[in-house]
């Protein structure tokens, strides 16, 4: 109820209760008026006794028009429902279908848009009969392609969100993809257009009737009452305007119920299960993994060659189709490996490859990429080649993700405790009450108070840090062994910078879960991680040991990111240096930027006398 509070939705609800008031009563209160017959009083105008006045058989049409509401709005719901189910079925059935046959499909829909309504459902009452069963389904049939292409099309937009990524990770099915996380995302504009649906069958249906290819004698509904009384509308002019204004109060109310609902899309104490904290943060004597000798800083070599690797790939490539039947190349000939409870960094400008590379790894590429590997593995999963539901599954529990943007990665039609428990039940077997104390667990693990309150909440009643916690305990709830944070921190203050990533480091500490932490912040990267990897123009060219970054840097766009960053010993007197891009400034290796100085205003408060 609390979605319908306001004036449109208290007028929604009032002319709601008034329709199904009428069509479930109408026929007791007025049925006997409706069919009583009267000769002498034919054709009576509209009056205080006849508040529609009479037919030429002396029959009350204000009650006629009561009564005809319930046939008329069953047979308008009929028809809309038809035509809804058969274009929410249809449209997300194209959304996931191969590439071929979804575009014959669409194809085959949009043919059908290009004839004009009207004309299919004169075709469709052609077929069936001019009956009021016939008009029903052929005014649903009709419907069905414009309702195919809108939910085709929102469903598409939506598909390609984070958090329909990540659920197809945790090893959601096609159909829980669909129902649980596309369906209530598209729930706002498809309610406004059943809506309107619902309106235009309600007038489609009194065009037929009126045309004499709807309902027929001796029932009647409202398209039937206006032809009837068209016929004297300049001596009663009721006789046909009662109907219409049925017709419009109807349809009136339909548009308000939907826009009640459109603006509310799906629908407190600190308690924390010890069991549950235990499973998710066991206490043991794991601790983080460092590498005592010096790493190897070729940007060929991947210091986490030396040791079994919880996850690697070789001679990675990603490229992506250019429009014109040509392959842009994004990312070419990356190792990288990552060992159990190590933290690896990969930190680059933005454009480098760094979350591309991270995605193919964990397999969540997009679907328009061409990834291309020697290798790429999780544990002895093969990643190169379709999983079975058993490796689905593992990579389900076992792999959890921090997208970059917490706001789009959670479901907005969906609560935070919803989401939190979705790995526990479909892969873990645990209860509806045995997720929602995991779910508890991993949101007072992030340190987000009141964890039993906080599961109702949506994601926009979060905090963008809030957000951003929550995803980490997602991320933790099913104890996974490698979590990939694609710039946890972007966007958020150095506070909350600093909690987002000792939650990281207390699970990491906790569980021996290795990371991989993209983010274009070396110094960030170089205080949080074991190694970073320095990626520039879609390759790796630097590997390091995070303690001796600055020692053993090699690489000139390496030296760069560093001389970037300010310390106790810079000379505040100067400027900040950048890495300079600027053509005529001068390079070195080849093309690498070198480091230069501050531009525009930085340079100009340097130069001036004051």
């Amino acid at each position: 109820m609390k979605r319908l509070v306001g004036p449109a939705g208290l007028a929604a609800l009032l002319g709601a209760a008034v329709l199904l008031l009428i069509t479930y009563a109408g026929p007791g209160i007025w049925g006997e008026a409706a069919t009583t017959r009267s000769v002498s009083d034919r054709w009576t105008p509209a009056g205080a006794e006849y508040l529609f006045g009479t037919d030429d058989l002396g029959r009350d049409i204000f009650a006629r028009v009561m009564v005809a509401t319930r046939l008329s709005l069953l047979l308008t719901l009929g028809a809309t429902a038809i035509g809804v189910s058969g274009g929410v079925v249809v449209g997300l059935t194209a959304s996931i279908l191969p590439k071929y046959p979804r575009r014959l499909l669409i194809w085959l829909m949009d043919m059908l848009l290009a004839f004009p309504w009207l004309l299919l459902v004169l075709f469709f009452t052609v077929i069936w009969g001019a009956t009021a069963t016939g008009a029903m389904f052929a005014i649903g049939l009709a419907g069905i392609p414009n309702l195919t292409r809108l939910v085709y099309n929102l469903a598409s937009s939506v598909s390609g969100q984070d958090y329909v990524r990540a659920a197809r990770v945790v090893g959601v099915g096609p159909f829980g993809i669909l129902f649980r996380h596309i369906l209530p995302n598209i729930a706002n504009p498809l309610l406004v257009q059943v809506s309107a649906s619902a309106s235009v069958t309600l007038l489609s249906f009194a065009g037929l009737s009126f045309l004499g290819l709807g309902v027929q004698a001796p029932a009647y509904d409202w398209g039937r009452l206006i032809n009837e009384g068209i016929g004297h509308i300049y001596t009663n002019p009721m006789a046909a305007i009662g109907p219409g204004v049925a017709i419009v109060f109807a349809g009136l109310v339909f548009t308000m119920i939907a826009e009640a609902l459109a603006d509310h899309p799906g629908q407190g104490l600190r308690s924390v299960a010890a069991a549950g904290r235990a499973s998710l943060f066991p206490r043991g004597t794991a601790r983080r993994v460092r590498t005592d000798a010096a790493a190897p800083s070729g940007a060929g070599a991947d210091p986490g060659d030396d040791g079994a690797a919880l996850a690697e790939v070789t001679d990675l490539s990603v490229s992506f189709p250019d429009g014109e039947g040509g392959l842009v190349e994004r990312v070419r000939g990356v190792n990288l490996s990552v060992r159990p409870g190590e933290i690896v960094g990969i930190v680059g400008e933005s454009g480098s490859g760094k979350s591309l590379t991270a995605m193919a790894l964990a397999g969540l590429s997009d679907s328009t990429a061409i990834v291309r590997a020697r290798s790429r593995r999780f544990d002895d999963i093969d990643l190169s080649t379709p999983l079975s539901r058993k490796e689905g599954k593992r990579l389900g529990t076992e792999l959890g993700i921090v997208f970059q943007d917490p706001l789009t990665s959670l479901n907005p039609a969906l609560t935070i405790g919803r989401q939190l428990t979705e790995v526990s039940r479909t892969h873990l077997g645990m209860s509806r009450e045995e997720a929602r104390q995991r779910a508890e667990s991993g949101l007072d693990a992030v340190g987000i108070a009141e964890p039993r309150r906080r599961l109702k909440d949506y994601p926009h009643q979060f905090s963008g840090g809030m957000r951003q916690r929550a995803m980490i305990g997602m991320a933790l709830t099913a104890g996974p062994r490698l979590i990939i944070a694609d710039e946890p921190t972007t966007a958020l203050d150095v506070t909350v910078q600093k909690q987002v990533l000792d939650v990281l480091h207390r699970a990491q500490r906790a569980t021996d879960t290795a990371i991989v932490l993209i983010s274009h912040d070396v110094a960030l990267v170089s205080g949080f991680c074991d190694r970073v990897v320095v990626m520039k123009d879609g390759e790796v060219v630097e590997n390091l040991d995070a303690r001796r970054i600055r020692e053993e840097a090699r690489h000139p766009y390496t030296k760069g990111l560093i001389a970037c960053l300010p310390d106790m010993r810079s000379d505040r007197t100067r400027p900040l240096p950048v890495i300079d891009d600027r053509p005529g400034t001068g390079e070195q290796d080849g093309g690498t930027p070198k480091v230069g100085a501050v531009f525009g205003a930085a340079r100009a408060r340097e130069e001036s006398p004051l």
